[in-house]
């Protein structure tokens, strides 16, 4: 008889987006995986070729490429809190609100009422009050946070270039490769007759240390944007 009434008190405090969130996780998974698989798509598509990435409707572009495998697969999808609220993915912080920090770390801040289903999960911003070997170990704990289908918002001084990127981790950091994989475009590429040409990429790999070296400079960093638990099928 208690575990009877333990059950049912149970299902009684399960009601709402919460409930639905658990009941419903399969959603949440199938969105990521569609993201992923369109971003397979493109890559196949494209087929190691540069893709033309200099102007605002070229989908190439780094930020427009994941804004593209997001819209591509919203339609399907809600959140359980606002189920009637069409999905939307924040655009870049504008550099004038980028205020003692470089754009390219933050979105806007749009609230889910308005259709943002992404959450910050992690954050790292270079600390000046710091050494440079603190900020490394502070950037490589928050690059051991990556998740499947998390959105990764960063800005670097690397190799293939300075200022803002976007991509997408298609599978959790392995702590035993200490690795991490995604797909993008636009990090790697190069300019013909005066344009910018992309190169798209699908199951990249590197180890956390090369993205730390990336984004931990002064005023730079990177943000992981994850997807809400109450991610459901949309009516």
């Amino acid at each position: 008889m208690k575990k009877i009434l333990a059950l049912l008190l149970f299902c009684a405090l399960c009601v709402g987006p919460a409930a639905t969130a658990l009941a419903d996780n399969a959603a949440r998974d199938q969105f990521i995986s569609d993201i992923i698989g369109t971003a397979q798509q493109v890559f196949d598509k494209a087929a190691g070729r540069l893709q033309r990435a200099q102007y605002a409707s070229d989908i190439y572009v780094c930020k427009n490429f994941t804004v593209y495998l997001f819209r591509e697969n919203r339609d399907g999808y809600r959140m359980a809190e606002y189920p009637d609220v069409p999905l939307a993915i924040p655009d870049n912080l504008p550099k004038d609100e980028c205020r003692d920090f470089a754009y390219g770390i933050y979105w806007k801040d749009v609230p889910a009422a308005e259709g943002n289903p992404f959450y910050e999960a992690a954050n790292f911003r270079y600390d000046d009050t710091l050494s440079l070997a603190e900020n490394k170990e502070i950037a490589r704990e928050f690059m051991m946070q990556v998740e499947k289908g998390d959105y990764f918002q960063m800005s670097a001084d690397y190799y293939y270039g300075t200022g803002a990127h976007s991509l997408v981790f298609i599978a959790n950091y392995d702590p035993e490769t200490q690795t991490v994989r995604w797909t993008d475009s636009n990090m790697k590429g190069e300019k013909k007759k005066g344009e910018r040409y992309a190169l798209v990429q699908f199951e990249a790999e590197k180890g956390i240390d090369w993205f730390v070296d990336a984004f931990c400079h002064k005023t730079r960093g990177a943000t992981l944007y994850r997807l809400r638990e109450d991610i459901i099928v949309a009516k």
